[in-house]
């Protein structure tokens, strides 16, 4: 048991419904789960893992609102304050885990631990150090491990991988991934409503009083998060490297600047820079303005250009012609319920899931890196074992 755990401050409100292991799995099983983390991430997944029928039985979180909430949707499940409580529940199979970013190693060790199957929340870690020591504890251990990366089984995203492979944009020698949302706003610093464990909150994290915008606004903290850059970069850089084989980052620049989120410790505009053995990339990030809303990447290629968004692809051959028109477009979205699906047949298959801690390590890499330069000021360079920057 960890030793830093804290006490337990309050009863649980219901007895714990008896469940019986699965020894062996039937067509017609469904899969116990307990959810870790029910604030609107963690109640978004909770909600799409029943539609697919699986069982929520447990449901652990800090703040009392998000745990009420949560419970409207799985009122059967036991509520919890502390996770570890949450995995010593007889008849468990798996749990769900949707916390900030710095709780996520610790959950994941002590799920393994319980002898839990994970479905783990992007992105993976909160530093390029910790993602070795999640591997290597995921590979000592039986359990399935997916990370929360749902590109890696969206059908549309996976056909147009198979177009990149066949050779269609010849070689790609830039990549252009981009994120723009005008959401920025200065972070909300009220008194929170509703009772909340701010001592659990932290965790590992450094002590400090509560302010209440840290709790809101997590992401916006160094302490708690990777920032924009890793909480959307771990997607679209995954796709990046996917797609291309360009293996891992060699280096990084980034410059960015707290343009409206004023309270903030994170850039809501940045630019990220990143080297590749063959290849260049490009990450830019602004929440401040909505042409090209949401996600996009840009595969430039000297035999053609593909740019992959929400709403599918679309391929254009070279040279480009003036206000050319595609030669070959695919409308899809980015399904949440394929990628849930995957790791359900994994849980009973036990096959590897699409996006395995070593994916979840590769995708967040490039991020990590374009952090460490941000932080320094200066181009920071990935080590060899892709494990720690210089």
């Amino acid at each position: 048991m960890d030793p830093n755990r804290r006490t337990f401050l309050t009863s649980a409100i219901a007895a714990a419904p008896l469940f019986i292991p699965r020894s062996a799995w039937g067509a017609n099983d469904r899969l116990a789960y307990g959810l870790i983390g029910a604030g609107g991430r963690g109640r978004y997944l909770n909600n799409n893992f029943q539609k697919l029928g699986a069982e929520c039985v447990a449901i652990a979180e800090v703040y009392e609102p998000h745990l009420e909430a949560a419970r409207k949707d799985s009122p059967a499940a036991k509520p919890y304050l502390d996770y570890y409580d949450l995995l010593a529940q007889s008849g468990l199979d798996a749990v769900v885990v949707a916390t900030p970013d710095h709780q996520h190693a610790p959950m994941l060790f002590a799920a393994l631990d319980a002898k839990k199957d994970v479905y783990l929340e992007k992105p993976m870690s909160h530093s390029l150090e910790q993602s070795k020591v999640m591997i290597e504890a995921v590979r000592k251990s039986s359990q399935i491990v997916q990370v929360g990366m749902q590109r890696r089984s969206a059908p549309a995203v996976i056909e147009a991988r198979k177009l990149v492979d066949s050779g269609i944009l010849g070689r790609i020698t830039l990549a252009k991934p981009m994120w723009n949302w005008n959401v920025s706003k200065a972070l909300d610093n009220r008194p929170l409503p509703g009772k909340l464990d701010w001592k659990r909150f932290l965790g590992s994290a450094p002590e400090r009083d509560l302010e209440p915008m840290r709790f809101r606004s997590w992401r916006y903290f160094w302490d708690y998060s990777g920032g924009n850059m890793t909480d959307q970069g771990t997607h679209l850089m995954d796709v990046v490297q996917w797609f291309t084989g360009a293996g891992l980052a060699k280096s990084a620049v980034c410059f960015g600047q707290e343009a409206k989120n004023t309270g903030s410790e994170v850039p809501d505009v940045f630019c990220a820079v990143f080297e590749y053995p063959n290849l260049m990339a490009t990450w830019t990030l602004n929440y401040c303005n909505s042409y090209d809303n949401d996600w996009s990447i840009q595969f430039q290629g000297d035999a053609g250009t593909m740019i992959l968004n929400n709403a599918g692809y679309r391929i254009w051959k070279e040279p480009v012609p003036k206000n050319p028109d595609p030669v070959q477009t695919v409308a899809a979205p980015i399904p949440i319920e394929t990628h849930i699906q995957n790791f359900l047949d994994c849980v009973k298959s036990r096959q590897q899931p699409n996006a395995t801690v070593e994916v979840g390590a590769s995708a967040v890499s490039a991020p990590h890196l374009a952090n460490v330069a941000f932080h320094a000021g200066r181009q920071a360079h990935m080590a060899a074992d892709g494990f720690s920057a210089a």
